[in-house]
């Protein structure tokens, strides 16, 4: 269950033809032509936000995703009224299990809470959400994928923060040319794009690196996340309430919204 947190971004989007994008040294594309021509310019753009030799030999060695190009050009469920959606995504088993998951694992939500303010029911509907509680975080290349993006002129100048992010994570030793996720890119138990990754990322098992396919640092990062996008410890996240707003810096889609909303609350009781 992946979420691309990316649908208002993308519904207006022109597909017709390839212009540049601020910030790029080349034209976009549409298709797999040019990518290869594409990567060298984007590799001297990468080179001027900091990304060192580690990074800019992914960047080489990616591939282009037509895996990924695919599943952009295709996100239905968004579309979805409230009731469909929720159906779809299966939130009567999310709420279920999270509400076990919530009793196995009470001291760390305890921590998590006390630590960033963010209650446990929301951030157990948002691993329930986008990866199943870690059981299907995502089969696609994530450098790959997210430099497609990049190189598509669909969302450019959307995914190129996330570009440069990811290949910085190279950089850093926290992901690889091998690292799966899902196809646009999202990483981890609860699918951070990577920009959002290297910006919001937090150890918390305290091994000196932040694994966002490790559940602790993956959902202390997302709490941390939310903290840092406006969240108010103690203040509800219902339609009307003060840290509603806040869950559209997770997921840009109402409908995503409102289901988290919906399932913090149950699972919370």
């Amino acid at each position: 269950m992946l979420s691309s947190r990316l649908a208002a971004f993308g519904l207006a989007a022109s597909l017709a033809i390839a212009t540049p994008i601020a910030g790029l040294t080349a034209s976009c594309g549409n298709t797999s032509a040019g990518f290869e021509a594409w990567k060298a310019d984007f590799a001297r753009t990468a080179k001027r936000a900091g990304v060192r030799q580690a990074g800019l030999n992914a960047l080489a060695q990616t591939r282009y995703a037509t895996g990924t190009i695919a599943a952009d050009r295709n996100q239905k469920s968004f579309r979805y009224s409230l009731e469909k959606f929720m159906q779809v995504r299966g939130a009567t088993t999310i709420v279920a299990q999270g509400r076990k998951h919530k009793a196995r694992n009470a001291e760390f939500f305890a921590a998590l809470e006390r630590k960033y303010g963010v209650p446990a029911g929301l951030l157990i509907a948002i691993h329930g959400m986008e990866t199943a509680f870690g059981n299907y975080m995502g089969d696609s290349q994530v450098v790959s994928s997210i430099v497609t993006l990049t190189y598509d002129c669909r969302r450019s100048k959307f995914f190129e923060p996330h570009a440069i992010g990811a290949l910085k994570l190279v950089d850093q030793g926290a992901i690889s040319m091998a690292t799966k996720g899902a196809k646009h890119g999202e990483l981890g138990h609860t699918q951070f794009l990577p920009g959002n990754a290297l910006e919001y990322g937090q150890d918390w098992n305290g091994d000196g690196r932040v694994d966002f396919y490790n559940m602790g640092d993956a959902l202390s990062s997302t709490a941390n996340f939310l903290r840092q996008k406006g969240w108010r410890p103690g203040k509800g996240y219902q339609q009307g309430e003060p840290n509603y707003k806040v869950l559209k810096q997770w997921n840009a889609a109402t409908v995503y919204q409102q289901s988290l909303a919906i399932m913090g609350r149950q699972i919370d009781g």
